[in-house]
């Protein structure tokens, strides 16, 4: 999963089974084409049709460490995979090193073949103001009820919205603080939403 140095390094590559139930996705850097490997077919996208390289925190239904690389093309299209592969119904895999090192590959590439894809952190705009608005409002929600609950000497009720409030606020801070909308140089690959980083 290295860029590749010589004749005989393989070339940069990741694997993913993105659902429960479903075939895994191969994906590997052939020079200026990104193949996309599905099982059933075999996919070739040109490196230089790619307008946008987003990265976005994506946590899943069972775990909060969820990353994901989406690219949208020249046509409309848009392609997209993370950190987290599913193993079984109940058991997720992460290899965030395998992870980092393919989506720098990736990122270079794009960049070289295209040196006017625009590379972005978090959500859009708009969705990400939305996102924090509502994630405001409900723990300002939360926050009221607790307090009136200790006025009215409703201690276990206030006990609870106080667990309620830290629960919400420990899975919607991540949510908020990682995917503010951020523009990144060319071929920048940010450390904070793609994980796996080897120490220095």
């Amino acid at each position: 999963m290295n860029p590749i140095s010589d004749d005989d390094t393989p070339p940069p590559s990741w694997r993913q089974r993105p659902r429960p139930v479903g075939f895994e996705i191969a994906y590997t850097l052939d020079g200026e084409t990104l193949e996309i490997d599905t099982t059933r077919k075999v996919d070739r996208v040109r490196l230089a049709a790619v307008e946008q390289v987003r990265f976005v925190y994506a946590p899943s239904n069972i775990s909060s460490k969820g990353f994901k690389t989406q690219l949208r093309l020249s046509d409309g299209k848009s392609i997209s995979f993370g950190n987290l592969s599913w193993r079984s119904l109940t058991d997720m895999d992460r290899d965030d090193a395998g992870y980092h090192a393919f989506v720098v590959a990736l990122a270079a590439a794009i960049a070289q073949a295209n040196p006017r894809a625009r590379f972005v952190a978090g959500k859009p705009f708009a969705f990400w103001l939305a996102l924090a608005a509502v994630s405001a409002l409900s723990l300002l929600m939360l926050a009221f009820f607790t307090v009136r609950a200790f006025v009215q000497g409703a201690n276990s009720t206030a006990l609870l919205g106080l667990l309620l409030a830290g629960a919400s606020y420990w899975q919607v801070k991540p949510m908020v603080v990682l995917n503010r909308p951020r523009e990144l140089a060319s071929g920048e690959v940010p450390d904070d939403l793609v994980p796996g980083r080897p120490a220095a």
